[in-house]
């Protein structure tokens, strides 16, 4: 009941006001402001300090800052096995396997289509028809920076409009197609083993999505889905390479075709990831 409830509730929330004040709130320079805001999360959520960079609170010019914090070159080392797919975030899986058809699962009755989720990559879409997917939530307490999780090169970015409900597992639970109508940012990479897809899902509170390509993008309540034409920054990436950052705690989807890759077992529903761990292994 708890969770319906809480469902419910989003629908009455002006979802696009909360976050844009969020996102102002979370920019404040003022130190008084900045420093308790920073000091009060880490203490409500317990976060990781480990390998930051920067002294905490004080070496953040905002709480934004401190919240897509980068870490120590040696923090997150990368899987070295030949092959190896690496998880892109710190996170939890909320659903990994294969995608049955056109369809992913989202929750216990509950499936969305690849093609809603790419949305204006319907040729890209049947690329992964009966492949593989990863959807990855990154908790208020997790580092916020996306990595790659294999080598390639960047082919493609589109940006996708939509709501900003929630994506903890409570609305995954009982909001059909919840990855699929949420403002998203589509990354299409080419790889040694054909394309690959990692998709950034907006949220309630999510301020923006950055990434060294686009700069940052602010969720917008209308307008149309659009191709972003990448900037100078280099398109070709190893694993473990910086994508891009959360300004405020979401979910990544990632997407392979069929016979590319295999899921390591331990890769299931609820598993705990760091960034640069080993998730899959690549078949060709």
């Amino acid at each position: 009941m708890r969770e319906r409830l809480f469902v419910f509730l989003q629908y009455l929330l002006p979802r696009y006001a909360l976050t844009a004040l969020v996102h102002r709130l979370a920019r404040s320079r003022s130190v008084r402001v900045k420093n308790a805001l920073i000091e009060r999360f880490v203490k409500l959520y317990d976060v990781d300090l480990e390998g930051v960079r920067e002294p905490v609170p004080d070496g953040f010019a905002s709480f934004n800052a401190f919240f897509t914090r980068a870490l120590e070159a040696d923090a997150r080392p990368i899987a070295e096995e030949a092959r190896a797919i690496v998880s892109p975030v710190d996170g939890t899986v909320s659903a990994a396997g294969r995608i049955e058809g056109d369809h992913i699962f989202q929750a216990k009755g509950r499936q969305y289509s690849v093609a809603d989720l790419l949305f204006l990559d319907t040729d890209r879409a049947r690329t992964f028809e009966n492949g593989r997917f990863a959807t990855i939530y990154l908790a208020p307490y997790n580092y916020h920076r996306v990595h790659a999780p294999l080598a390639g090169a960047l082919d493609a970015l589109h940006y996708v409009p939509g709501d900003l409900f929630s994506v903890n597992a409570a609305t995954a639970k009982y909001l059909p197609r919840l990855f699929a109508r949420n403002e998203r940012l589509v990354m299409h990479f080419d790889t040694a083993d054909g394309p690959a897809a990692l998709v950034f899902v907006g949220a309630l509170n999510v301020g923006s999505i950055s990434t060294p390509w686009t700069g940052e993008i602010r969720p917008r309540r209308r307008g149309s889905s659009e191709s972003i034409e990448p900037g100078t920054h280099p398109r070709a990436l190893e694993a473990g390479d910086l994508l891009g950052w959360f300004n405020m705690g979401s979910t990544v989807i990632l997407l392979l075709p069929d016979g590319s890759a295999e899921w390591d077992d331990a890769l299931r529903a609820g598993a705990t990831l760091r960034m640069g761990q080993r998730i899959g292994t690549r078949l060709n």
